[in-house]
C-alpha cells in the first residue's frame, strides 16, 4: 500500500507538465529531480508515480471519462435546467451534435496523451539505468498502462499518432498511424510485456499487473468486429478466463462494496485509480447530479450543482426488486440525514423535494427531474469531490465478457449461468428466484423503449426486440451503468447511431468516433480529420 500513497502524495514532488501531443519538446528530468541527481534503481518506485497519478485526470478531469462514455449514451444526461447554468456541451454531447472543438472531445485527447508523455518520460529514465531484471519488469508496467492509454484513444478516435519516445527533437509534430497499424501495436504490445508483468492480485493493487494487461487485450479482442471488421470472440474469451481460473478475484458479497469510500482492496477489483479526499480527490459526480438541497441528505459541506440524471426510458427497465435500482439513484421523496422532509420552501410543508423519473426534454428540464446517480457513496462533509478509488477493471466485467463471447458463439445456456451469478446479489435480499435468467432470455431483444421521448411521452416508438442480444446489453447496462462502458457497448451491439432516446435521434453513423480535435488539427499539419467532420 506503500506505493498507493506515494501516488497520492509524490506530486507535491514532481511537478506534472500537462501537454499535448504536439508538444512533447520539453526538458527531459526539468520537472522530475533536482539539477545534478542520480537516479538509480532504487527510484524505480518514485518513477513511476506521475504515469500512475495521471491517470486521475483521465478519468475525473472535468469532462472526463463518465460523461464521454455515458452521457453520449442512452442511460445519463446533463439536460438545460431552468435557472441552473449548463453548458450546451452537454445537450450536444446527448443529441450526438458535436464538432471538434468540444470540451469532453479536446479534454479527453489532451489528458490521455499528457499521460503518455509521462510514461514515455518515464521509459527513458528506466532505460538510462543498469539493467536488471527489476528495471525489465517496471518497462513492462509502463508500456502496458501506455498501451491502455491508446486503448481509450483508439476506442473513442480510431487513427490517433503512436508517439513512443519522450527524447524528440524541438518541433517535433507527430504523424498519425492508421486504424490497424494502431490495433496491431496495442495488440502486440499487451501480448509482449504480459509474461514480465506481476501475477499477484491484491498485493500489486493500484498497480498495472497481468491481469489489467489482459482485460485490456481483452477489450481490444470484444470490439475487434468494431474495430478492424474481424470477430475474435474466442481470443477475448481467452483472455478473460485466464484471470478466472487465477483464482485472485471474486464477487463482493454487497455490490455497494465496489464503490463505498473505503473500497481499496477488494477481491472484485482487477485494476483501479486510487483517490483519496485529501491529497487526490477524485469524483465529482455527487455534486454534478444532486440538487442543491440534497446537501441535507448527505451532510455535504457544499451545495450540489444540480446537473446530470437518468434517462426515464433507461430507469423503466429495472426490475423493482433489483437491489442496484436503489444503490445507483436517489428518487422520490427526501429526507434530511435526521429524517426529516427536506422542504424547498420553508413555509410550504408541501413542498419536499421530489426526485421524478421524469424530464421533459433535454432543452428545458424543471431543477428537480430525473433521477440522481448515487452509485459512488457519499461521504459527509465532502466540499466538492471525495476520494472513492474508480475499479476501472473489475471481476464482474471479467465475468460478462465471457458470457457474452459464450452467447456470440452459441452458448446461450453457459453465458446465462453467468449471467445468473452476477445477477445473484442484486435479488439476494428480495426474490433469489429473479436471478435467474436463461440461456433463451439472453437472447431476446432489449427491454429498452426506444424513441424520442417528450413531455413524458414516446413520440415515435421504436423499441428494442429487434436489437441481437439485446436482453444482455440490458444486462451490461444494470450492471455498469455510470463505469465508463455504455457508449462502447452500444456500438457493439449496433445501437448507438441507429436508435433514438430522449431528446436523441440518429445523426449518422460516423459519430461513432470522435473528431480529432479542434487544437490539434490547427498545430499539426501531419493529422487528417475523421470522416464525416
Amino acid at each position: 500500500m506503500k506505493f498507493i500513497k506515494d501516488i497520492k502524495v509524490c506530486l507535491l514532488f514532481f511537478g506534472l507538465t500537462a501537454v499535448s501531443c504536439t508538444d512533447l519538446d520539453e526538458t527531459v528530468y526539468s520537472s522530475i529531480t533536482a539539477e545534478g541527481t542520480t537516479l538509480t534503481a532504487d527510484d524505480l518506485d518514485a518513477i513511476i508515480v506521475p504515469p500512475y497519478a495521471s491517470l486521475r485526470s483521465i478519468y475525473w478531469g472535468w469532462d472526463g471519462m463518465f460523461d464521454v462514455y455515458e452521457e453520449s449514451s442512452d442511460l445519463i444526461v446533463t439536460p438545460a435546467r431552468v435557472g441552473i447554468g449548463w453548458g450546451q456541451q452537454y445537450v450536444n454531447m446527448h443529441q450526438h451534435t458535436w464538432l471538434s472543438d468540444l470540451s469532453h472531445i479536446e479534454g479527453l485527447w489532451s489528458r490521455t496523451y499528457s499521460s503518455i508523455n509521462q510514461i514515455n518520460r518515464a521509459i527513458l529514465q528506466i532505460e538510462g539505468l543498469e539493467n536488471n531484471e527489476a528495471t525489465d519488469v517496471y518497462l513492462a508496467e509502463l508500456r502496458a498502462m501506455r498501451a491502455m492509454c491508446y486503448y481509450i484513444l483508439y476506442d473513442n478516435y480510431r487513427s490517433v499518432p503512436l508517439v513512443k519516445r519522450f527524447d524528440l527533437p524541438e518541433g517535433f509534430l507527430p504523424e498519425q498511424s492508421d486504424n490497424k497499424e494502431v490495433y496491431d501495436f496495442i495488440v502486440a504490445e499487451l501480448n509482449e510485456v504480459i509474461p514480465l508483468l506481476s501475477t499477484d492480485g491484491l498485493g500489486s493493487y493500484g498497480r498495472f499487473n497481468q491481469y489489467a494487461a489482459k482485460m485490456t487485450l481483452a477489450k481490444m479482442y470484444l470490439n475487434s468486429e468494431v474495430y478492424i471488421g474481424e470477430s475474435k470472440w474466442e481470443e477475448a474469451m481467452r483472455e478473460v478466463q485466464d484471470i478466472i481460473d487465477s483464482g485472485e478475484f471474486s464477487l463482493t458479497s454487497e455490490f455497494s462494496d465496489v464503490f463505498a469510500l473505503d473500497n481499496e482492496n477488494l477481491v472484485e477489483t482487477i485494476f483501479a485509480i486510487p483517490y483519496d479526499n485529501i491529497e487526490a480527490s477524485g469524483s465529482y459526480l455527487a455534486f454534478k447530479a444532486l440538487y442543491g438541497k440534497s446537501r441535507e441528505t448527505f451532510d455535504l459541506a457544499g451545495s450540489p450543482w444540480g446537473g446530470s440524471a437518468g434517462i426515464p426510458q433507461f430507469i423503466d427497465t429495472y426490475d423493482e426488486d433489483d437491489a442496484r435500482l436503489e444503490t445507483t439513484w436517489l428518487g422520490g421523496l427526501q429526507y434530511s440525514s435526521s429524517g426529516a422532509p427536506i422542504l424547498l420552501d420553508e413555509n410550504d410543508p408541501d413542498s419536499q423535494l421530489n426526485y421524478t423519473n421524469y424530464i421533459k426534454s433535454v432543452n428545458e428540464a424543471g431543477p428537480t427531474e430525473g433521477y440522481r446517480f448515487v452509485r459512488y457513496e457519499i461521504g459527509a462533509g465532502v466540499v466538492a469531490t471525495y476520494g472513492t478509488d474508480v475499479p476501472f477493471y473489475r471481476y464482474t466485467d471479467a465475468l460478462m465478457i465471457k458470457a457474452e463471447c459464450l452467447l456470440r458463439l452459441g452458448r446461450a445456456d453457459e453465458a446465462a449461468s453467468i449471467v445468473s451469478q452476477v445477477r445473484q446479489r442484486a435479488f439476494k435480499d428480495s426474490d433469489p428466484s429473479k436471478a435467474v435468467v436463461t440461456g433463451a432470455e439472453l437472447l431476446e431483444g432489449s427491454t429498452y423503449e426506444y424513441g424520442k421521448y417528450e413531455d413524458g411521452q414516446i413520440t415515435n416508438y421504436e423499441g428494442g426486440d429487434d436489437i441481437e442480444y439485446g436482453r444482455f446489453l440490458d444486462e451490461l447496462a444494470w450492471e455498469f451503468v455510470g463505469e465508463h462502458h455504455r457508449k462502447q457497448d452500444l456500438i457493439r451491439f449496433g445501437v448507438y447511431t441507429t436508435k433514438s432516446w430522449f431528446s436523441h435521434s440518429p445523426n449518422g453513423d460516423f459519430r461513432e468516433i470522435f473528431p480529432i480535435p479542434l487544437s490539434q488539427m490547427q498545430t499539426n499539419s501531419n493529422l487528417e480529420q475523421n470522416p464525416g467532420y
